[in-house]
């Protein structure tokens, strides 16, 4: 198996994914990022888990990474949301190739099935481990869902990812269709094998507190003091 190139969506899809970042770049200011601790290739495929306050924050991490690991990425995402139009549908299927996870299905090991069958087809993942958007700018993070640990469980030589998204939430906050220019800035962490980490409890705290480092150091009025 084989991950399936974006050019096998078309021409239309091709220029969508190019409009879009484009738009994500001029907004948020934010450019792909060299990251030469990543460019090793994860034998046992690799999982950029991230925090999640927006519908943006998966396109402002595609934007930041380079186009050698970029074209491996799949994200991962609800699907009673992006199959709710057909606009939708042609962006999470032709362009983005989305793994389509159904929430509250009752049966939870169905999406971490999905998530492995794409890590066995040669792609790396992008999860956002929080389930849904923080809207509470008094919560860093809210508790990770136990799927992403049940995912390093069935494949526990992939490499996990830390990255942490900032700012994005004033660029497109819940609820609002236009966005404001604000720059953002996207900070990607160590990896780590989840396998290392064989209790959930052990390996939730460590995923958490290792995203949580990667926050930059704010002044005085970014913090509202």
């Amino acid at each position: 198996m084989r991950v399936r190139s974006r050019r096998e969506g078309g021409w239309l899809a091709l220029l969508v994914d190019k409009l879009l970042s484009w738009l994500v770049i001029i907004l948020t200011g934010a450019r792909s990022q060299p990251l030469p601790h990543l460019r090793e290739r994860s034998p046992g495929g690799r999982v950029y888990y991230a925090n999640h306050n927006s519908h943006g924050d998966f396109m402002l991490i595609w934007v930041s990474l380079p186009l050698i690991l970029r074209r491996q990425v799949r994200p991962v995402a609800a699907a009673d949301y992006w199959q709710s139009s057909p606009l939708r549908r042609f962006i999470a299927h032709q362009v983005f190739n989305m793994v389509l996870i159904t929430r509250k299905s009752g049966e939870p090991q169905a999406a971490v099935n999905q998530m492995v069958a794409a890590l066995d087809s040669g792609a790396d993942l992008l999860v956002f481990p929080e389930g849904t958007r923080n809207g509470n700018d008094n919560v860093l993070l809210q508790p990770f869902k136990s799927g992403i640990f049940h995912l390093t469980e069935a494949r526990p030589d992939c490499q996990l990812v830390p990255v942490w998204i900032h700012n994005i939430q004033r660029v497109l906050p819940k609820g609002k269709l236009l966005p404001v220019p604000m720059l953002c800035s996207v900070r990607f962490g160590q990896a780590f094998r989840g396998g290392d980490f064989p209790e959930k409890e052990d390996f939730l705290a460590f995923a958490q507190a290792s995203l949580l480092a990667l926050q930059p150091v704010l002044r005085q009025e970014e913090r509202g003091l």
